[in-house]
């Protein structure tokens, strides 16, 4: 009896797969760059129904994990910037690191700020190995009515 291997989790998280599945993509589009459809995601997951946003207002959190992640960038662009090249009182260094950071931070940012929506669905949606027999996880049973309203 052939067993299915349980899909790799960082590998689920870098390809922004659905958390309880691990196949379904969690983006309508795949270039984060597409500015103008840079968060737009279906409701559900296509291959497991899993609902994305469990209730009302739930991606404000996202604005913590997104926080952390370019805190992160910064530290690690700065380790680098300070190994390879340093940093000194009497030139301008720092400032130019400051500069390149800041460029970093806003050529990255459409990517974090999809990055932390599955970062952070993964911090309340665990993986289900039988998620084509068992029911979504859910927290606020009304949010499906709350959304089905306000889209009409």
């Amino acid at each position: 009896m052939s067993k299915e291997s349980r899909p790799n989790m960082m590998w689920s998280v870098l390809t922004m797969r659905c958390p309880r599945c691990r196949h379904g993509k969690m983006f309508t589009h795949g270039n984060p760059w597409n500015l103008g459809k840079v968060l737009e995601m279906p409701k559900r997951c296509a291959e497991c129904n899993q609902p994305f946003e469990l209730e009302v207002g739930f991606w404000w959190g996202t604005g913590y994990v997104s926080y952390g992640l370019s805190v992160a960038l910064s530290l690690v662009s700065f380790a680098i910037w300070y190994i390879l090249i340093g940093t000194s009182t009497k030139d301008n260094r720092f400032f130019w690191w400051l500069g390149i950071n800041v460029f970093l931070l806003l050529a990255f940012q459409p990517w974090l700020m999809r990055i932390s929506r599955v970062i952070y669905l993964y911090f309340f949606v665990s993986y289900n190995p039988n998620y084509k027999v068992e029911g979504v996880t859910q927290f606020d049973y009304q949010s499906d009515e709350y959304m089905d309203e306000k889209n009409q």
